[in-house]
């Protein structure tokens, strides 16, 4: 009897996957637990085991078409069987069902009308035509099997219903090609960060704030510090500083750490802090370091360096780049002094942190003595959701995180 291959559940919340590549064709042969395919969720690419040996009778999914949990993605048996059985689409979980009716916990749910005309919707999409108030019936689906995708729902909202015979490649507006130009076709990752900062622009009002830090403390305990952490086989880095500091200041500040929602402002329990990671020309990822107000600079250290390698290395878990209350990023890293990042959706905040460059600074002694001096100084760009915090919150918060690092020890 042909075996069916589903898409399995990835990670706690993970609903819909992204078909990137087969490893196998039909008709190919394949053993049991060999890599049939690759998919990305939360750009984390994941390899799909063949359930079954045999041989490769039918791919149900195309490369770069999305493809929710539990459905049918290709059918392997003996070469003649019939897949026709093994084909059918697999009934949705109960569990599944309920979280699509619902939607989420911060979107408005579907009606059931809405619901049998534009069948099976992703919560991210359900969030997204909630907070936009887009009738999903007046929106013609690009993904599989007609499934409308997040995709379609910022087209929808940027320029209005697309023309039914529209395939998901096609071209809908911005430059035209001229001679001599060179298109470098979209990853999913790139896509991916396309829609979530177009989507954050659209939904939070970004409002920047702009410290000064001297990292004199930092710079010191640093260096006393970073031989016995290698004999641990940790690397400390200025980042742990950075991630212990917003705790810290999370703590303090429980409003920044906290999301939008029609209903209210949901403050998180947990302090969850996203780390911007760059994937070189392949874009960025943001692994969360989870319950960070309860770890040690070390325990920080040693996440920092764990999660950013395996980041490079494309290892992570779905779960790894899920449940983030905050974000750090590091622009400096490239030279950059400050910066206005994008807000992470749902998080009311992100911080960026320029490079640590010596400059000649005022400082004032005990004795109230003016004087120059040369001090490793660093821009904190605080950008914040102006519908949760306010000028003087904010503030309150970034001068937390500032006097945490000077008063370092």
């Amino acid at each position: 009897m042909a075996t069916k291959v589903l898409v399995p559940l990835l990670g706690e919340g993970v609903e819909e996957v992204t078909v990137t590549k087969w490893l196998k064709q039909e008709g190919d042969a394949i053993q049991e637990l060999e890599p049939l395919l690759e998919v990305n969720t939360d750009k984390v690419d994941t390899e799909i085991p063949a359930p079954a040996s045999g041989t490769v009778l039918k791919i149900l999914a195309q490369e770069g078409a999305p493809a929710r949990v539990g459905e049918v993605l290709a059918v392997i048996g003996r070469p003649g069987e019939s897949t026709e059985a093994a084909a059918q689409p697999a009934p949705p979980r109960k569990a599944q069902t309920k979280q699509v009716a619902q939607a989420d916990s911060l979107a408005e749910p579907l009606s059931s009308s809405a619901a049998r005309q534009v069948g099976f919707v992703s919560p991210v999409v359900a969030r997204m035509a909630a907070e936009h108030g887009v009738d999903l019936s007046m929106i013609q689906g690009t993904g599989l099997n007609g499934r409308i995708t997040k995709n379609d729902v910022l087209a929808f909202v940027q320029t209005g219903p697309k023309p039914a015979s529209m395939g998901a490649g096609t071209q809908t507006g911005g430059a035209r090609p001229a001679v001599g130009d060179r298109l470098i076709k979209h990853t999913t990752i790139r896509r991916q960060i396309a829609e979530h900062m177009v989507l954050s622009q659209e939904t939070s009002p970004h409002v920047l704030s702009v410290m000064e830090v001297d990292m004199s403390r930092v710079a010191a305990h640093r260096d006393s510090n970073k031989a016995p952490f290698e004999q641990k086989g940790i690397k400390l880095t200025f980042t742990a500083y950075f991630i212990a500091a917003i705790a810290a200041a999370l703590k303090a500040h429980p409003l920044a750490n906290s999301s939008w929602s029609e209903a209210g402002v949901l403050v998180h329990g947990a302090i969850n802090i996203g780390m911007a990671t760059s994937l070189g020309e392949d874009g960025l990822i943001v692994p969360v370091i989870k319950g960070a107000d309860n770890l040690s600079l070390l325990e920080v250290a040693r996440s920092v360096n764990d999660l950013a390698s395996r980041a490079r290395a494309r290892k992570l878990q779905p779960d790894e780049v899920r449940g983030g209350t905050f974000t750090l990023t590091n622009h400096g890293i490239g030279g950059s002094l400050f910066a206005m990042p994008i807000i992470n959706q749902p998080q009311c905040a992100i911080l960026g942190t320029g490079a640590i460059q010596k400059r000649v600074v005022a400082v004032t002694d005990a004795a109230g003595s003016d004087a120059f001096a040369i001090r490793p100084m660093v821009y904190l760009s605080l950008v914040f959701d102006h519908r949760i915090l306010d000028g003087a919150s904010a503030d309150a918060f970034l001068m937390n995180v500032k006097q945490a690092l000077e008063s370092w020890t």
